[in-house]
C-alpha cells in the first residue's frame, strides 16, 4: 500500500471510456472514448481518486502537490490498463514443431486428431509439477505486463483429468498472488476429448459434470466454466448440458464457439445466457443476431486466425449487428503463442475492420465486461482500480498506425509503477 499519492499530468490524450461500467459498449458507442486533452489523474493507495484536465486537478489538489509523486505524461497518451479476457496462461512445453507442420500443409484439426495439438500440451502439462507451471506462468505474466496488460483471464484445460485440471487452477491462483497482473480463473475441463474417452465422449462429459464441476465450485477454483464446442470435439448438445450444469453450481458460462466451422455455437451461447462466446470465426448471421439480442460479448482472437493463416472473424459485421466485441490474445502454445494485446489491436483493425477507437474499447472496458470486472477496471474513473497505461504516442490513432510495435512506456498496477521506460521495475 502507498502513502504517497501519484499525480499523472499533461497527457496529450487521456482516454477515459467513462460511463461504461454498467453494460458493454455496442455499435457507435464503441467509438465514444471520452477523451480529455491535457489529461490528469490523481491516485491514492490503489484507487483513482480523480480524473480531469491538468488545470482542474492542480487546482483541486494545490495544497498536496508537493507531497505527490509527479509523472509528466507530456507527448504520451494515457488509457486504462489493457484487459485480456481469454488466455491459456498455465501450460507446460512448446509446440513449434506443429507450426512447421502447418507450414508444410497439415491442418490444425489433422494435428489434433493425430495426437498433437491440445493432446500434446496435455501430456506435457500432466507431467509438470505445480511449481513448474507457476514459474512458467510468471514469465508469461511479465510479458503481458510489458505490453500494458494489467488483468487477464486464464483457463485450465490442459489436464483433462481432475488432478491436472486442479493443478492448473491452483497454479493460476498462485501466479495471481505472486504477480502484479490480476488473473481471473476459468475451468475448462472439456477442452478436448482425452484419448482414453475417444470412443465414448459422452462418458467424459458426464465425468466432468458429475465429478469435476462440483469440486471446482466447492474449492472455489474458478468463476467461469468453458467448453470447446466444435465438430470433432464437443457437440452443441454436450456443450449445453455441461454449461447448464455449471450454472447450477454458480459458474458463469463461456464457450469456444464456431472456430473451425459453423456449428451453432454462437446460437448456443445466447440460449444458455453465456457471458461471452469466443473465437467466432465462422459464426452465422443468425448467431450474431441472437448474441446481440442477449448481450453476449463476442471475444475475438485475431492472433489465432493470423497464426493459423485462416480468415479472421467478421468483427465489423458483429459490431454493425450490435454484438459487444472484445479482443484477446488467446495466449496458448499451439494456435496463438503471443502475449501482445497491442498487436491484437493492430490485427483487429487490419483484418477485422475495427477502427482504432473500437479496438481500444474492445481491449479495455468490453474485455473487462467479458470477465465480469467492469466495475473495477477498464475505464479511468474515480473509484476504480488505478490500473493505467502510458504509451509513447501523441494520439490514440498512432497505436494502430505504427503497427507491430510495443509503445508501452509506463504501467501502473494497483497504484504502483510496475513498468517504467518500457522495462519492468518492481513486483508486488
Amino acid at each position: 500500500m502507498h502513502s504517497k499519492p501519484i499525480f499523472i499530468k499533461h497527457a496529450n490524450q487521456m482516454i477515459t471510456l467513462k460511463g461504461s461500467s454498467g453494460q458493454p459498449l455496442t455499435r457507435e458507442k464503441m467509438s465514444e472514448l471520452h477523451i480529455i486533452e491535457d489529461g490528469a489523474v490523481w491516485i491514492e493507495e490503489d484507487i483513482i481518486k480523480s480524473a480531469g484536465t491538468t488545470a482542474e486537478l492542480e487546482a483541486d489538489y494545490q495544497s498536496r502537490l508537493q507531497d505527490a509523486e509527479i509523472i509528466d505524461a507530456s507527448g504520451k497518451i494515457l488509457l486504462p490498463g489493457l484487459v485480456d479476457p481469454h488466455t491459456h496462461l498455465v501450460y507446460a512445453g512448446s509446440r513449434e514443431e506443429e507450426f512447421n507442420m502447418r507450414l508444410n500443409g497439415a491442418t490444425y484439426m489433422e494435428i489434433l486428431n493425430n495426437g498433437g495439438g491440445i493432446h500434446a500440451t496435455t501430456s506435457m502439462t500432466r507431467k509438470a509439477s505445480e511449481e513448474e507451471l507457476v514459474e512458467a506462468s510468471l514469465v508469461r505474466l511479465d510479458r503481458f505486463l510489458k505490453h500494458g496488460v494489467t488483468t487477464i483471464e486464464a483457463k485450465s484445460g490442459y489436464g483433462l483429468d481432475w488432478e491436472t485440471e486442479r493443478k492448473q487452477l491452483n497454479a493460476a491462483r498462485k501466479a495471481d498472488e505472486l504477480h502484479p497482473v490480476d488473473v481471473v480463473r476459468t475451468f475448462m475441463g472439456a477442452h478436448a476429448v482425452p484419448a482414453e474417452y475417444k470412443e465414448n465422449p459422452d462418458a467424459f462429459v458426464d465425468l466432468v459434470i458429475e465429478e469435476m464441476l462440483p469440486k471446482v465450485a466447492e474449492e472455489k477454483l474458478a468463476e467461469f466454466n468453458d467448453i470447446f464446442c466444435e465438430r470433432g470435439v464437443f457437440t452443441p448438445e454436450q456443450s449445453r448440458k455441461l454449461l447448464e450444469a455449471g450454472k447450477k453450481l454458480g459458474l458463469i458460462a463461456k464457450i469456444h464457439a464456431d472456430e473451425i466451422e459453423p456449428y451453432e455455437g454462437a446460437e448456443l451461447a445466447a440460449e444458455v445466457g453465456a457471458i461471452s462466446a469466443d473465437h467466432l470465426l465462422r459464426a452465422s448471421d443468425k448467431g450474431m443476431e441472437m448474441m446481440a439480442e442477449k448481450g453476449v460479448i463476442g471475444v475475438l482472437l485475431p492472433g489465432t486466425a493470423f497464426f493459423l493463416m485462416t480468415e479472421a472473424a467478421r468483427g465489423r459485421r458483429m459490431i454493425d449487428k450490435g454484438v459487444p466485441v472484445a479482443l484477446s490474445t488467446d495466449c496458448n502454445p499451439g494456435s496463438s503463442p503471443t502475449c501482445s494485446m497491442p498487436f491484437m489491436m493492430n490485427l483487429a483493425c487490419m483484418h477485422m475492420g475495427l477502427t482504432p477507437a473500437e479496438a481500444i474499447t474492445a481491449a479495455t472496458i468490453n474485455a473487462a465486461h467479458a470477465i465480469n470486472r467492469a466495475k473495477e477496471v477498464g475505464s479511468i474513473e474515480a473509484g476504480k482500480k488505478a490500473d493505467l497505461l502510458l504509451l509513447n504516442v501523441p494520439n490514440y490513432m498512432q497505436m494502430q498506425y505504427h503497427y507491430g510495435m510495443n509503445h508501452t512506456d509506463t504501467v501502473i498496477k494497483n497504484g504502483k509503477v510496475v513498468v517504467k521506460g518500457g522495462s519492468l521495475c518492481c513486483q508486488q
